[in-house]
């Protein structure tokens, strides 16, 4: 005799960390042009509807394939690929004109198109008023972008305040861009 426990015994409900784990190996094989954009939303709709583990399992079967040889062999190629840009940086970061680091003084340096800047650059992507070079106290150069249009970037990346800045930095004031070069020593008295 069959108990009617047995009879009516349903699958197990999938979690949502499951459909979480499938959807995001969707989105990489998208990202990594294994599936048209078509391939993908129709997976991503029978995955949000799925209801038994399996149909989960094959919508991603020809895309979790990749053994760690695989995936090695592709972490490989990404940082051979991106070899020439890391090359074509350090060798404009060497053309690039040199911008003097100020003498230490109690005044910040300003920086924009200003005629009664200390440093004029005449360009229409530079504000009137774009940044200010100052000395810490005890030694070294803060950048700070004076809320201009076109940014200030230190080494690609742009300033929200005041940074520290080095000589052999690059940096940019809209457009134009510089690298940082320290005044030479002064010789002893």
């Amino acid at each position: 005799m069959t108990s009617s426990f047995e009879s009516h015994t349903h699958a197990v409900r999938l979690s949502d960390a499951q459909r979480d784990r499938v959807l995001g190996v969707l989105r990489d094989g998208a990202a990594q042009g294994k599936l048209s954009h078509d391939t993908f939303m129709r997976r991503m709709e029978l995955a949000l509807v799925a209801r038994r583990p399996e149909e989960l399992a094959a919508l991603t079967a020809d895309l979790e394939g990749e053994g760690r040889l695989s995936q090695r062999i592709l972490r490989v190629v990404g940082g051979v690929s991106g070899f020439p840009g890391r090359i074509r940086r350090v060798w404009q970061n060497e053309r690039l004109p040199k911008l003097l680091l100020p003498a230490p003084s109690p005044r910040p340096l300003l920086i924009g198109r200003d005629p009664g800047n200390g440093l004029r650059l005449n360009h229409e992507t530079v504000s009137r008023m774009h940044a200010e070079l100052h000395t810490q106290p005890g030694g070294g150069w803060l950048l700070r972008d004076l809320g201009s249009t076109n940014g200030t970037c230190v080494n690609g990346r742009r300033v929200t305040g005041t940074v520290p800045v080095r000589a052999g930095d690059q940096v940019s004031f809209g457009r134009m861009s510089f690298c940082l070069s320290a005044p030479a020593p002064l010789p002893p008295a």
